[in-house]
């Protein structure tokens, strides 16, 4: 049932899920493509960009181990019933940033999508659109089961392929990751900003993954949990930039980072194997996104007495949210939605969730303390 916690899940569930899930929701389309850390990070050079990574990684921890334990605390696993408490009747200005939210990261992913089965297999550029929309269909149309078991395995292999990205960087150009690091001066101006942009309008994915959290049994879990959400998420951001360095400054001006680095390493295989990564990535945050609708849906559904959508429902409702969002990125185009509009988004997700989060949301977690909240411990 929407909106009740489980008796408790395995180890991995409880504490390593939720950051799976908060790295699903967060990596697609710039950030696997690497454009996003082009954007946000490269203009500070290579050691201002890693101090505003690790700056946007506090931020996340931070957030994600509040929003994970109020939300237990307030049994609320999907975005509206979280945000009803929250704000009483101002949860509608969250909704619509949501919204907002929503339409520019999956006509991103489109985006993404697109321009990677054009450089890989020379397909027009809605065809990849195409295919990331019907996968992120499939895999929503068949509940929260199907999404864990997508953001376990795609984790997995996520982690792997960076994991050689960063040794084929090393071994085929490492001595210019090194050279550049090594000339780069003090963290250039901007690195804060860019940190506090980059967290902002991201760690909205703490929201998006509430459902993930009904298998948590206590307040310490769903503080671990968030605490641990941070590195999680940013640790192949943090793998790709190191070796993005290698080209620093020119890195910054291209469309595609990965495909760019991909051309310079010129491993046999690894280029369509990490192509096939970034689209398991796209796909893991499509459903991410498409999974909370789902879930907001279904919660209203059974608040009125009804019984939630099926699988047909469900695939309806993804493909209509889906066929506006591949249509804006199609006009748009990948560098000019990610320039523009998350910028606007960090905005309004600092107003209508991490503000109210921080103060309303952690004066209640104080006032009402563990011991008076009969929770489980494992």
């Amino acid at each position: 049932m929407v909106g009740e916690a489980g008796s408790g899940g395995s180890w991995f569930q409880r504490f390593l899920l939720p950051g799976f899930a908060l790295k699903a929701v967060i990596i697609g389309g710039g950030y696997a493509t690497g454009r996003e850390l082009a954007e946000y990070f490269v203009p500070a050079g290579p050691w201002g960009g890693l101090a505003g990574m690790l700056l946007a990684t506090l931020i996340w921890s931070v957030v994600a181990a509040l929003t994970f334990a109020l939300a237990r605390q307030l049994h609320a696993y999907d975005y509206r019933s979280f945000f009803q408490q929250l704000l009483g009747p101002g949860w509608v200005l969250f909704e619509a940033a949501y919204l907002i939210f929503v339409v520019l990261i999956l006509a991103v992913f489109g985006a993404a999508a697109g321009a990677i089965g054009a450089a890989t297999f020379g397909w027009p550029e809605l065809m990849g659109a195409v295919v990331l929309a019907a996968a992120i269909l499939f895999a929503t149309a068949f509940g929260e089961a199907g999404v864990e078991r997508l953001f376990k395995y795609a984790s997995m292999l996520i982690y792997a392929v960076y994991a050689l990205f960063l040794f084929f960087a090393l071994t085929r150009f490492g001595d210019r990751i090194g050279a550049g690091f090594a000339a780069a001066g003090p963290p250039a101006d901007g690195w804060m900003a860019g940190g506090i942009t980059y967290a902002s309008y991201n760690i909205v994915g703490a929201v998006v993954v509430l459902p993930v959290l009904r298998h948590l049994t206590s307040r310490r879990d769903a503080l671990i949990a968030g605490a641990i959400a941070g590195p999680l998420t940013m640790l192949p951001a943090i793998l790709f930039f190191v070796a993005m360095m290698a080209f620093y400054p020119g890195i910054g001006d291209e469309t595609l980072p990965s495909d760019f680095l991909l051309r310079q390493m010129a491993v046999p295989g690894f280029h369509l194997l990490f192509q096939l990564m970034i689209f398991t990535a796209l796909l893991e945050s499509g459903v991410g996104a498409i999974h909370a609708i789902n879930e907001r849906i279904a919660g209203a559904f059974e608040a009125r007495g009804r019984a939630a959508p099926g699988t047909a429902g469900r695939a309806l409702i993804g493909a209509a949210i889906l066929a506006g969002c591949m249509f804006v990125a199609a006009r748009v185009g990948l560098v000019d939605l990610i320039a523009s509009g998350y910028r606007i988004l960090a905005w309004l997700f600092l107003a209508v969730y991490v503000v109210p989060l921080l103060g309303i949301g952690t004066y209640r977690l104080v006032k009402r303390g563990p011991s008076s909240m009969q929770e489980v411990r494992p």
